[in-house]
């Protein structure tokens, strides 16, 4: 489970305002935003088992996120990491259209993706979505469908926006209405197959647990100036175990 909440276009100085949430287990090795040694003016996340990410952002404005879409364990599993999909946006020149357009979907597991390429921000899925370019607006993606059903979707991008339309959207202020953990009725939790008692540990924007819940809350803002990423790591049960803010 993650989420992504998103401004576009709603704000005077920045043209993407991001908070976003990655949930995963503990024990999968990853390593904090940072600029990458290897990958010159990328700065992001990174999997250390796969080695792609969930969120970056380049020098050049360009910003890529990926989640994974729920649904039954594929056997054999797709060859391909679902990570290098924003890596591989960040490190071209290719519009975000383009890009998503090319995708050979059946070689990754189910996904939504979001990229930017400073100009246009797009949105593609391999599991029924067409690439298209995004209206200016709020969204919210989470493991499903660009605004799906889910009481964290909507619940996240109201926050989102009332952060954005009191002019409050400070990277601090994001990084905090993603440790938000309201868990909601079991009647508006997405049915989806699941034992209930999951569904209700997943259902908060923030997730604790003892092996599995959120990892990472990540702001990004991009517009005028220099881009800028903060990012608050979290280990179990939501223990806090540092915080970094990044410029390109």
């Amino acid at each position: 489970m993650c989420l992504i909440l998103f401004a576009y276009k709603q704000h005077a100085q920045h043209q993407l305002i991001v908070a976003a949430n990655r949930d995963e287990f503990y024990p999968r090795p990853a390593l904090p935003a940072h600029h990458w040694p290897d990958a010159k003016g990328l700065v992001g996340g990174r999997d250390k088992t796969a080695g792609g990410t969930w969120l970056a952002i380049h020098a050049d404005g360009r910003f890529a996120a990926v989640t994974n879409f729920s649904g039954p364990l594929e056997q054999p599993p797709p060859p391909r990491s679902r990570g290098e999909l924003a890596v591989n946006f960040l490190a071209g020149a290719t519009s975000s259209l383009d890009y998503s357009d090319n995708i050979d979907g059946a070689s990754y597991a189910g996904f939504s993706l979001l990229t930017y390429d400073g100009d246009t921000l797009a949105y593609s899925s391999n599991r029924g979505d067409e690439a298209r370019a995004l209206e200016p607006g709020y969204y919210a993606l989470a493991n499903a469908e660009l605004d799906s059903a889910w009481p964290k979707v909507a619940r996240g991008k109201n926050m989102l926006r009332a952060l954005v339309e009191t002019d409050s959207a400070t990277p601090g202020n994001l990084l905090d209405i993603l440790a938000d953990d309201f868990v909601p009725a079991d009647e508006e939790l997405p049915a989806r197959g699941n034992d209930i008692a999951l569904e209700r540990r997943v259902s908060p924007c923030f997730i604790r647990g003892d092996e599995y819940g959120t990892r990472a809350s990540t702001a990004v803002l991009i517009g005028t100036g220099q881009p800028v990423l903060a990012e608050r790591s979290y280990g179990p049960q939501g223990s806090h175990l540092g915080e970094c803010w990044l410029k390109r």
